[in-house]
């Protein structure tokens, strides 16, 4: 039986070892879950469904009414992750999910709205509040009576969370808070804030702390609306803290914790991006066969021609393989994982590029009307650019995939070097720990392990669990190569760290698409999975590809060449060469 508190899936399978238990079965949700879930979606549908023309001149607009918000709060949108004892409808995070899920097939501004309280927001609230908090708080955050929103990022504080200026100073029982938000969704009306504020440690050192902080608090206000490209009806705004005065009562954690909290928010809320994000395709694939099947051209619908359904297929492989992840990371925090951080970072970056290629997709298929604001395809572009950026860029999520799986083998090699001290001291207790030495570190450079392996399998996807064992060999040797070819200066080495989370990336996604198509062969025969099948072998295929030209490029690439000429253009401020 695994240890929920320090199992993860992606840490032990780049340590050689394959966790099957982990992902096998594949999660599914309880019947009384999915019966919520059948009336949410029911209840949704004659929401929203009506609403398509409004969505699009809120857009242009750029505001969500306050009348429209009240049908939010009358529907219990706010309320979807808050337990029935406080006036929610306590739902897990695979079903919270799969509710954002419903809301993006509509509208992406409504869906970050809720999102944005839920999945971060409040997010915190629910991790780590005291009893007494949640007593004076879930209920009224239930109902929407106090909207929640997150509020780390300020001007010079972005991915770099720790370089927060925001600061709480103790007096007496109170915390004073100074310093200003930047670019806070949901800002304009939230009534909630978990706020991160630098506080003064012992030696001079500050580190950030996790407050709540209530609209009504002396000092609060917010900015106008931000003028964005996307997302434009969300109300984003600056949110402004002049000596607000904040009872101890309010913090959030423990004190000097609030990266922790900061962090843990995010890794928790992931799923409802991820959501989102599949909801979004789903509505794409539909919008883009609709249109491929009424188009003609030369006589012919263009869903009949090659590169349409090149095109289409293609985003059913996307969908179906960011759903499947975004649902295994659900399923773990419901199932009482602790470890997910890596898995849910790798849910967020595949799923949202996934949608960007859909998106683009879908507005190439529609050709002229996709240019066209009277057609939602141009706004799901604009909207859903976004994803890349907040709640942890592409990039930064990138490097803490590969630094954190770096970080565990070089432990474990230190460790293992550590054991050999005493071989001399003690010959015959020598023989077992070298033994053990060579046992471990050949799992770690080979990715051979003592549970290497999927077992119990149908035989219709044994080839791709096959390629799955045999293209973790090629993690655990990246892994090892890249850590002794850089040692101790990995973290400057970011196109060498990339490399090892595209890697990653592709088996964890391969991982959870077994697992899913089992599930689907177990349901339904092998027969009723065949589409299922094909698509496994057709992104197990392509991911095969991809991880040996990475695997291929930690030594043979031009790195050097492609970055002195960044260095210049950086110099020089602008293009160098033209033709006049």
């Amino acid at each position: 039986m695994h240890d929920k508190e320090t199992t993860s899936f992606m840490r032990s399978l780049c340590m050689g070892r394959i966790e099957q238990d982990v992902i096998c079965p594949f999660p599914v949700m309880s019947d009384s879950q999915k019966e919520t879930l059948t009336d949410i979606s029911g209840a949704l549908e004659g929401l929203l469904g009506p609403r398509a023309e409004d969505f699009r001149k809120w857009d242009v607009a750029g505001e969500l009414p306050e009348d429209f918000i009240d049908e939010l709060r009358e529907f219990g949108m706010f309320g979807l992750i808050i337990s029935e004892d406080h006036g929610g409808m306590g739902l897990g995070n695979m079903a919270y999910s799969r509710t954002l899920q419903e809301v993006a097939k509509y509208d992406a501004s409504v869906a970050v709205t809720i999102g944005a309280h839920s999945s971060i927001g409040m997010r915190g609230l629910l991790l780590f509040g005291t009893d007494e908090q949640n007593e004076r708080y879930m209920p009224r955050l239930a109902t929407g009576e106090m909207i929640a929103a997150y509020c780390l990022t300020e001007p010079g504080a972005g991915s770099d969370a720790a370089a927060v200026k925001t600061t709480a100073v103790k007096e007496g029982d109170h915390w004073v808070i100074n310093g200003n938000k930047l670019w806070i969704t949901n800002g304009g009306i939230a009534d909630f804030f978990t706020v991160f504020a630098k506080t003064h440690e012992e030696g001079g050192r500050g580190k950030m702390t996790a407050f709540i902080v209530t609209k009504d608090m002396e000092g609060v206000s917010v900015g106008p609306h931000e003028d964005k490209m996307g997302l434009r009806t969300n109300p984003t705004t600056t949110v402004h803290f002049d000596g607000v005065r904040v009872p101890d009562a309010n913090v959030l954690g423990e004190v000097g914790q609030g990266f922790k909290v900061a962090m843990m928010i995010l890794n928790s809320g992931r799923t409802g991006l991820g959501g989102g994000s599949v909801g979004a395709m789903k509505r794409l694939i539909e919008l883009s066969t609709k249109q491929a099947n009424e188009r003609t051209t030369f006589g012919e619908p263009i869903s009949s021609y090659g590169l349409i359904k090149k095109k289409v297929g293609q985003m059913v492989i996307d969908c179906y393989t960011s759903e499947a992840v975004v649902t295994m990371v659900g399923g773990l925090i419901d199932a009482g994982y602790k470890e997910y951080q890596v898995e849910a970072a790798i849910s967020k970056v595949y799923a949202t590029e996934c949608l960007w290629k859909t998106a683009d997709e879908a507005l190439q298929i529609a050709g002229g009307n996709g240019f066209m604001r009277e057609y939602p395809y141009e706004r799901v572009v604009r909207d859903c650019r976004i994803n890349r950026i907040f709640e942890g860029t592409s990039e930064i999520l990138r490097l803490l995939i590969a630094l954190t799986a770096m970080n565990d083998v070089a432990s474990q090699l230190q460790e293992l070097s550590s054991t050999m001290k005493d071989i001399f001291n003690n010959p015959i207790k020598g023989f077992g720990v070298l033994s053990d030495y060579a046992r471990k570190h050949a799992a770690l450079r080979t990715g051979i392990g003592g549970e290497r392996g999927f077992q119990k399998l149908n035989d219709a996807i044994q080839e791709q669990a096959k390629i799955f064992e045999e293209e973790t060999r090629y993690l655990a040797q990246a892994t090892d190569r890249i850590l002794r070819k850089h040692g101790k200066s990995i973290i400057g080495k970011q196109l060498a760290s990339h490399r090892l989370a595209e890697i990653m990336i592709d088996l964890f996604v391969m991982a959870c698409t077994i697992s899913r198509v089992q599930g689907s062969i177990d349901a339904d025969g092998v027969e009723g999975a065949s589409l299922e099948i094909q698509i496994l072998k057709t992104f197990t295929r392509e991911a095969k590809i991809r991880i040996k030209h990475n695997f291929r490029r930690i030594d043979s690439n031009d790195d050097e060449i492609v970055k002195a000429l960044a260095d210049d253009a950086f110099e020089a401020e602008r293009f160098r060469w033209d033709t006049i």
